[in-house]
């Protein structure tokens, strides 16, 4: 239990980084709404942390998803001596179409969120594809308020495998300490982020990246899954 753990742990670190950074829509538009409204740091730091708790907890509660059908799993008695090879598989398997489908996601350009900030300090939000320079038809002057409505529906999908593990062992405490462990490296990447900006340190371009975010999460939850099945972890 405590290797598998371990090996949990580190993916929910990956993942909350690696979708962290590789979504410019995740730092940039507290960067711009600071700049624009002359926020102190403190205000900065504070809608930061509160719009990265309603990611959060939209994210958990997919995880939780998971975490049921573990728990229902660990009830059936001939299932008793395999449920952590189960949950390898499951995790396998989701990071695997996931995967596949992030890759689609990107090759069909879906349209995506951008913000975008006006002369005169207004922010606005509009969905648009990459490649596209057209001025958008609709969009919405976006808040602090809109910010946190707007995170709040959009979780992170691959949390929902990595509660399923804990859940199947009946360990609640391993789910406690991953969601934990994801809150804390979700916000600390945001907030470092967000302070970059706000000191007017030059981003990493991510425009590229961000386009294979889905895949690059289903990728994650793929090594995980193959190596508990395959390798032991």
């Amino acid at each position: 239990m405590q290797s598998e753990m371990g090996i949990l742990i580190i993916t929910a670190i990956s993942v909350a980084c690696l979708h962290t950074v590789t979504g410019p829509d995740h730092y940039l538009p507290f960067v711009a709404l600071s700049k624009s409204r002359n926020w102190s740091l403190t205000k900065t730091i504070g809608w930061t942390i509160i719009c990265g708790c309603g990611h959060i907890w939209s994210s958990v509660l997919l995880g939780l998803g998971g975490a049921a059908i573990g728990w229902s799993l660990s009830k059936i008695n001939f299932l008793e001596g395999v449920r952590g090879g189960i949950a390898g598989w499951v995790m396998l398997t989701f990071g695997f179409f996931y995967g596949i489908w992030g890759l689609y996601r990107a090759y069909k350009n879906n349209p995506h969120k951008h913000f975008d900030l006006e002369d005169g300090g207004d922010i606005y939000v509009y969905e648009h594809r990459h490649g596209e320079a057209i001025t958008p038809s609709e969009r919405h002057k976006v808040t602090p308020w809109v910010m946190f409505i707007i995170f709040l529906l959009g979780p992170c999908e691959p949390m929902i495998p990595l509660l399923y593990f804990p859940a199947a062992q009946n360990s609640w405490w391993g789910m406690l300490l991953l969601i934990a462990v994801y809150t804390f490296f979700t916000l600390v990447t945001m907030l470092t982020m967000v302070l970059l900006g706000y000191f007017g340190i030059a981003f990493v371009k991510t425009e590229k990246i961000e386009r294979y975010v889905h895949a690059i999460g289903g990728l994650t939850i793929f090594i995980c899954g193959a190596g508990m099945v395959f390798m032991g972890w």
